[in-house]
This record gives C-alpha cells, structure tokens and sequence, in this order.
C-alpha cells in the first residue's frame, strides 16, 4: 500500500504535474483500491479543508502585498532603513536584511519580499563590490524573515491545519524573526570588514528626517496587523481586510501610484496565487485524512513518535528535521499539510506548547523554502534575476548555518517566541 502510493506520486512528479496532482491521485488511489472508501467523502475532506474561516485572511494579505509590491511602500521603507544603517560597516546587506524584515511585515509573503526588495537592493549591493552570489543569497535568505514576522501565510495555513490560534502564532513570531534579523546583520557586518568592502557615504539628519516622514505611513501596516492583534481588537481575518484598505488608501488616494483601473489586473493576479494555495490545502486535507484512516504515519514513525514523545526536546528536532527536509524538495505548505497531522499526537501526548510548536515549524519552513535543491524561494530569484542555478546557491551555506543557530537557540530558549505571546495572551 505504501510502496503503490510512493511509485504513483513520484511517477507524477516526473511527468511534470504539480504537486497538488499527485496528492488528490494520491489519495483517491489509496483510498478506493486499498480501503475500500466513497470518493465523496474525500471530496467532502477537500472541501472541509478550505471550510475554515481564517482561510480568509490568505487571499486579503495577498491581495495587500499584490497592491504595495507595485506601489511606493517597498521604496519608502528601504530608503528608511537605509538612512539609518547604510553608513555602517556591512550597512548595504543588514539594509537588506531589515528592509526584507519590514517589508514583511506588511506583506507576509517571502517570494513578494523577493521581488519588492531585491529588485532595487540586488544592484546596489553588486555597485559596492558584493558578489552577486552574496547577494543572491542574502536576498533569498532574508526575505524568509516574512515567513516569522507578522502577518505570515505560513502561520495562517499551520494554524488552520494544527487548530492553533494564528494571532498567538503571530505575536511569537516576532521574537525569533528579530533575532534571525541580529544574526544576519553581525554576519553581514564581519563579511563586509573580511572583503573590505568601501562603507556609503552616512545619510544626514534632514535626509533621515525627510525619510522617516514618508516611511510614517508605509509603516501603519505593522501596527495594524500587530498591533490591532496583540490589542486584542482584530482577529486575524480583520486585520487582513484592515490591510488590504489601508494598502488601496495609501497607494491609490495618498502615493497616486496605483490607478482604479488597474485594481482588476492585480485582483486577477491574487486570485490565481490564491487558487493555487487553496487547491493545495483541499488536497491536502483529503491526502492527509487518507493516510491517518489508513494508520500510514503509526506504522512508519509510531515507536519513533512515542518514545520521542516522552521528550520534549528531542521531540523538537525530531520536527525540526522533518519540516526542514521536506522543504527542501516539496512546496511548504504541502509540507505543513501532510507532516502536522502526523506529528499531532505526540505533540498533544508530550505537552509541549502548541505555539513553540508552530513557530519552529514556520522556521524550517522558511529554511527550507531557501535551501537547495528546491526551495522555492531559490526559483523564485532564477526567475526575477535571471542568473544560473549554482550562482544563486552558491552562497547560501553560511546563511543556513545561522537559521539553524537560530533553530537551535529557539528550542533552548523557548521564551524568545513565547514572551510577547505570554505577554500578550495570558
């Protein structure tokens, strides 16, 4: 049974479907030749998947980053951050890497962060004497901060499918994308005194005055999201409605950047990424309810499951490792969808809390949405940046390294995403 279902999605995989193809082949194989089950019912599971309410808050936040990609927001906020920091020794990366922290915290979404800040970053970076596999990377590498900083897709699907509340998930990414955020920049700073690399001339009070004036705005994104949650007076879903108005006020009525007419085009534009990730998630559901009926994940990993399970810590990596793995060859949310089910029990059975939980998994997420051979985050940059596969990757390693230090201090000191939550929740 196992053996059929792995050569049939692999089989798929090969010709050339996507990944939604093989899981709803998948499970419709596994579920009519091995278990005898009604195709309705797990059609009923895929659209019982897309059921939850807090869905609704993907297609908003996209919609949000669709209209401020195309906008003046990314511009403002990098030109803020770089009136601050671009003086110093490594001040052109840690730009990056802070302007891709922002920026996601009005996006939620590392391939819009690619595109919004690597677009005018990347030359600029190569203009001061950074290799472009440098830069690459740390463009790749620090727009998966998107994925931990509020308001993060991945914390949206992860909290529907586990039933962990997203707004907790949130709050506690904050924590560790700040300190991914640290890390990347003393690498950066240590890079740039290594190389040599000539320091930009240092932004003057007017210039930063003029451009903490027109960031004012941009950043009103944050403290809706972040703020209306841990205020506790937005759920998620009206924090991502909240957005999308505030995006169509800002950059149709104040920046005038964004015309009426062209609001269908980038509506057209969500709906296709929207229809993807909701397909993704029904067939998911209906894959991941096919393999818990047919006992798949308690013959493969039950005895592992139990008696990592009487370790919290173990446990931990344990998840770490298998997210981490499986993002490096399949889409992440496919990911989230099959393995959380499978880890749930021992999850519930060790009394771990659920939310340290959901902030590691979104961590390996984001590692593994930027590491090879197919992270998808890497070919998303092939595509923009048009350069060759092992240029993009090449230097990625250290970059890696430092997510997986951040892996390692988050399970040692769980109060770096538990803070703010306790503090915001409890």
């Amino acid at each position: 049974m196992v053996t059929t279902l792995t050569v049939v999605m692999i089989v798929l995989l090969m010709l050339g479907f996507p990944m939604m193809v093989p899981l709803i082949v998948g499970a419709f194989t596994l579920a009519l030749a091995f278990l005898g089950v009604d195709g309705n019912l797990l059609i009923s599971q895929m659209v019982g998947g897309v059921k939850p309410t807090v869905l609704t808050a993907v297609p908003l936040f996209i919609f949000a980053a669709d209209i401020m990609t195309r906008g003046h927001t990314a511009n403002r906020l990098l030109d803020l951050v770089m009136s601050f920091v671009g003086h110093l020794r490594g001040g052109l990366p840690i730009t990056t890497a802070a302007s891709c922290t922002l920026f996601g915290a009005v996006s939620g979404s590392t391939q819009a962060t690619v595109v919004a800040m690597g677009t005018p970053l990347r030359p600029k970076l190569l203009e001061v004497g950074y290799k472009d596999s440098f830069a690459l990377a740390l463009i790749i590498n620090a727009s998966d901060i998107a994925l931990m900083i509020p308001p993060s897709i991945g914390m949206i699907i992860y909290g529907v499918v586990s039933g962990t509340s997203v707004g907790e998930l949130f709050i506690a990414g904050i924590g560790p994308g700040l300190l991914i955020l640290v890390l990347f920049s003393v690498y950066c700073y240590f890079n740039a005194m290594y190389h040599d690399i000539p320091r930009r001339p240092k932004a003057t009070w007017a210039e930063r005055v003029k451009a903490i004036r027109e960031a004012v705005l941009p950043l009103g994104f944050p403290v809706i999201v972040v703020g209306g949650i841990y205020a506790g007076l937005l759920s998620p879903n009206e924090a991502a409605a909240a957005s999308v108005l505030y995006a169509l006020i800002l950059e149709i009525l104040v920046f005038r950047v964004i015309k009426w007419k062209e609001l269908p085009n980038i509506a057209v534009s969500t709906g296709l990424v929207t229809a993807v990730v909701f397909i993704l998630v029904g067939a998911g559901a209906a894959f991941s309810w096919t393999i818990s009926f047919a006992r798949i994940p308690s013959e493969l990993l039950g005895n592992v499951l139990t008696t990592m399970g009487q370790n919290p810590t173990e446990l931990l990596v344990l998840i770490c490792v298998a997210y981490f793995i499986g993002c490096m060859f399949v889409d992440p949310i496919v990911v989230i969808l099959i393995l959380t089910p499978i880890f749930a029990p021992a999850i519930n059975a060790s009394g771990v809390d659920p939310v340290l939980v959901g902030t590691l998994v979104t961590l390996q997420v984001a590692i593994g949405s930027a590491t090879p051979p197919f992270g998808c985050d890497i070919f998303t940059a092939i595509a923009i940046f048009r350069r060759p596969y092992w240029e993009t990757i090449k230097g990625t390693p250290p970059f890696i390294a430092i997510l997986l230090v951040a892996t390692a201090l988050l399970i040692s000191f769980p109060q770096i995403a538990l803070f703010l939550r306790d503090l915001a929740f409890q």
